[in-house]
């Protein structure tokens, strides 16, 4: 997309880029109760891949999203919130047309958080085109990160498709399996376009309902050993109160969660996600890798937020040994 400003630390390539979603999350600031009942409400940044740049950028990575938001002060609000957060933002497009989403959410701790996307008539972020993707700028990047959610509709479809091709080069190309089934006409539609991007990936990351989705089974081991077929190299199934499941070419690991009193577990995958980024980044061994990940998911599961919610290594480094003294 044409350059508009850079907000981001330092120049040279980004160490990592994210696309997809991206809009405004309204939490209620009372927790335990329904909408209907919820007196007032706090704004975050939001957005899946949106959020992976934010918790890259704590650990110092330089980051960048592919996006779009409308043309409306929510649209205005989200980048002023990237600069803050040190991701750059001058590939995030406006589309004239339709306005920046809206997420709300409730939080019934502990494992209870019903979301409500208005992305009416349709979300700016699947209006990205592949004639406006800087290829070059993806190319360079250390690590691409894209989700299926960005496959569901055109243009994103081809875009998302386009700007997977054009990521060969990086290191790592993660595939977030991301399933949101309101975007979705079916599983089996998803499961389509899934298999197709599959094919660039070298990293996927899913729960249980995901890669269910993605190939057809929820056994850990069978959907690891069926993304590993599919031709990737780290594979990551993520299993709820079972811990998370990592299988590459040196073998597996299982690591239990690490404890948390969950306030609002919304965010936790994010905050896995740019863990598992900084940690394949700085060439760490899987087993580190996952653990990491595991901390700075559990310590976004005990805040209320997401975006401000994400962790710093210090923090991450902290929850770990937190972790290690109380067994």
């Amino acid at each position: 997309m044409a350059p508009q400003r850079r907000t981001g630390p330092g120049t040279g390539p980004y160490e990592v880029v994210t696309m997809g979603r991206i809009g405004v999350d309204l939490y209620p600031a009372q927790t335990g109760v329904p909408i209907p009942e919820v007196a007032s409400f706090n704004k975050y940044l939001g957005g899946s891949p949106t959020n992976v740049a934010v918790a890259a950028a704590r650990y110092g990575r330089r980051a960048a999203v592919v996006t779009k938001v409308g043309d409306d002060p929510f649209g205005t609000y989200v980048r002023k919130a990237l600069g803050e957060f040190g991701v750059d933002d001058r590939f995030v497009g406006t589309d004239p047309h339709n306005p920046t989403p809206i997420t709300f959410c409730e939080v019934f701790p502990p494992d209870d958080f019903p979301l409500y996307f208005y992305r009416f008539p349709k979300a700016p972020d699947l209006n990205v085109a592949a004639d406006e993707l800087d290829t070059d700028a993806i190319a360079a990047a250390q690590v691409f990160w894209a989700t299926v959610t960005g496959l569901c509709a055109e243009p994103s479809r081809t875009a998302t498709l386009a700007a997977l091709e054009a990521s060969r080069p990086c290191p790592f190309t993660v595939l977030d399996l991301d399933w949101r089934p309101m975007f979705w006409d079916s599983p089996d539609e998803g499961r389509r376009w899934v298999q197709e991007a599959l094919a660039f990936a070298d990293v996927a990351v899913g729960n249980l309902d995901e890669v269910e989705v993605a190939v057809g089974t929820r056994d850990p081991r069978g959907a690891a050993k069926r993304l590993r077929d599919k031709g990737v190299k780290l594979a990551v199934v993520k299993q709820g109160p079972k811990g998370v499941l990592a299988v590459d070419d040196s073998g597996e690991v299982e690591l239990p969660p690490v404890p948390v009193d969950v306030v609002n577990g919304l965010g936790a995958g994010d905050a896995f996600g740019g863990a598992l980024v900084d940690g394949l980044l700085s060439g760490l061994p899987l087993t580190t890798v996952i653990a990491r990940a595991n901390a700075a998911g559990a310590i976004v599961a005990g805040r209320l937020a997401c975006s401000s919610a994400m962790p710093t290594a210090a923090e991450v480094d902290a929850k770990l040994k937190e972790a290690a003294d109380a067994r």
